[in-house]
């Protein structure tokens, strides 16, 4: 009789600590770590990680997958990517609570905020809830190959506390905030693992408006987490408006997050230019955190992004007048046209329509770079459309255009929107290496056919660790961030550590043969809608509750991903 479920034997275990790598044997029973070390007592199924990395399962604090965890039993890319836990809700925009009359305005909502297709979720969805622990209960029905944790998003909650009224952005009364304050405490009560909002400005419906939490008093924002103080648990999650300057934004949040007493995760970001940016928001955490304020910021470990394509919903002509009776055509046919030359001469020569805010940033030259073969995530600021077309004595739309419609036309741009100060990583870097700063925002679920970002863990272990020639974080630092720091920062205590007693989520890597390749487009969305996807090889294993989910990069079918409950 075996001793234990799972045995994986003779790996280099980084345990999330932070602490010194060892090799050793990891040993689960029942879902949960037994021993750590030397293990004796046999598995019934057993992992030989000789030259390999044993790690915590990774977890993404800031993903999207709320439609996709219901109609999806895969939470990929972030599961091909070593990632066991992911919360959703984030940005303030979800699917709950609501009521009947009110789904068109939500599915608006994240058409515009998070690029999902309002078919796909129209498709996809069985809007079988109303209530937010409703929708927690759908979410627990399901089963899926990794776990989740859900905020109770801003928008929602405010239109099913004040209807039209809230969509509309109106102030909320007395009556309002105490039915928002009440449904607060209600989902944390039920297991919403905090409460989240956004103040950015360029969060839009697919109608052009202001989403319903946009602006939203700073009572407002002190009604409802009461109700998670009244709770006793919860995190609160912003998305500061950019625009406004970091330093009163970060104030304004550490002084909501003093007055409930629980802890904040707040977006953070660089500009690619100017001034310094982000020493406003840090000098605000330093002065909170002195204050006893738990705030922590989220920083993505490369620019922040998207990718450009004729495939995909964004590119440099995408908002031009001639570019819309080409829009809905199959890229084949988008190419023939594209190579005629009074076409060309047009699409060259027009100047955008106002549009999406992602697709308004789709020019910007100086910061737009070809994205083929191997994915340069940090390329040379003289590899830009504006330094290439310079070189070749074109415009920059000439030289992207024809780039864009090279071959089979599946050429991509990256547009590094931020996170790349003077074209260089160095103040990521210096960012993730502050203690009130985790790594996240990979945004799973979401953008669907303009950002693949969940696949930062395996960024992370190559650019990062093994190819960064000593100028980058050791393994052991890195790991900690993916895993046991994010799981603290937003309360899932039981993992993000190789240690007895904890959640059995793990991890078998082939460091020397992990390789991150190009994001790829996928018709596999409800409707047959479309994403980016991005897959990854070198990981050996990926256990989540001692059941191994994906085995030598390839789905094993099973299927053990649960609902989390916060406050249960």
């Amino acid at each position: 009789m075996s001793a234990y479920d799972l045995v994986i034997r003779g790996g280099t275990v980084v345990d999330g600590s932070g602490g010194a790598p060892f090799v050793g044997d990891v040993a689960v029973n029942a879902g949960r770590i037994a021993a750590v070390g030397a293990v004796t007592g046999r598995g019934a199924e057993e992992i030989d990680a000789t030259g390999r990395i044993v790690t915590p399962g990774f977890v993404d604090p800031h993903t999207h997958y709320d439609g996709q965890a219901i109609w999806s039993d895969r939470l990929s890319p972030s599961s091909s990517h070593g990632v066991t836990s992911v919360v959703l809700g984030n940005c303030g925009v979800g699917f709950a609570p609501c009521r009947a009359e009110d789904r068109e305005t939500l599915i608006d909502v994240m058409e515009g905020v998070e690029d999902i297709p309002g078919v796909v979720m129209a498709d996809g969805l069985p809007w079988s809830w109303e209530t937010f622990p409703q929708y927690l209960d759908a979410l627990e029905a399901g089963l899926r190959d990794i776990d989740v944790a859900a905020f109770l998003p801003h928008s929602p909650l405010r239109v099913y506390a004040m209807g039209a009224r809230g969509a509309n952005r109106e102030p909320a009364n007395d009556d309002d905030l105490a039915t928002m304050r009440g449904l607060a405490r209600e989902a944390i009560e039920a297991g919403a693992i905090g409460f989240a909002t956004s103040r950015l400005l360029i969060h839009k419906t697919a109608s052009g408006a202001a989403i319903p939490s946009f602006d939203a008093d700073t009572d407002e924002l002190k009604a409802i987490t009461a109700g998670m103080a009244e709770a006793g648990s919860g995190i609160l999650q912003v998305v500061p408006n950019l625009f406004l300057g970091l330093g009163p934004e970060f104030a304004l949040i550490a002084d909501v997050a003093e007055s409930c007493g629980r802890p904040a995760t707040v977006t953070l970001g660089t500009a690619n230019d100017g001034a310094p940016n982000w020493d406003g928001a840090l000098e605000v955490m330093d002065g909170a955190g002195a204050r006893g304020v738990s705030m922590t910021s989220q920083v993505l470990p490369r620019p922040i992004g998207m990718i450009e394509g004729l495939e995909l919903s964004v590119h440099p002509f995408v908002l031009c007048p001639s570019w819309q009776a080409l829009a809905k055509l199959p890229l084949d046919e988008k190419l023939a046209a594209m190579r005629d030359p009074h076409l060309r001469a047009n699409l060259i020569a027009e100047e955008p329509d106002p549009g999406h805010p992602l697709a308004q940033m789709a020019r910007n030259w100086e910061w737009l770079f070809p994205f083929a073969g191997e994915p340069d995530y940090a390329p040379a600021k003289d590899t830009s459309v504006a330094a290439l077309a310079a070189r070749a004595n074109v415009s920059p739309p000439e030289w992207a255009y024809d780039w864009l419609t090279e071959g089979a036309g599946g050429n991509f741009l990256l547009a590094t929107l931020g996170n790349y100060y003077e074209g260089r990583l160095d103040v990521v870097k210096e960012l993730l290496s502050r203690p009130d700063c985790i790594v996240g925002l990979g945004d799973g679920g979401a953008h669907y056919s303009a950002i693949c970002d969940a696949s930062y863990p395996t960024f992370m272990l190559t650019h990062w660790v093994r190819d960064a020639r000593g100028e980058g974080f050791s393994l052991e630092q890195a790991v900690h961030m993916l895993s046991r720091k994010p799981a603290l920062a937003i309360g899932l205590g039981d993992r993000g550590l190789i240690a007895p007693g904890m959640k059995a989520d793990l991890n078998v890597i082939d460091l020397d043969r992990l390789h991150l390749p190009m994001p790829h487009v996928a018709y596999d969305l409800p409707a047959g809608g479309r994403r980016l996807d991005q897959r990854a090889t070198g990981y050996d294993a990926t256990v989540v509750a001692g059941t191994v989910i994906r085995r030598f990069d390839e789905d094993t079918g099973a299927r053990p991903g649960r609902l989390v409950r916060g406050a249960r």
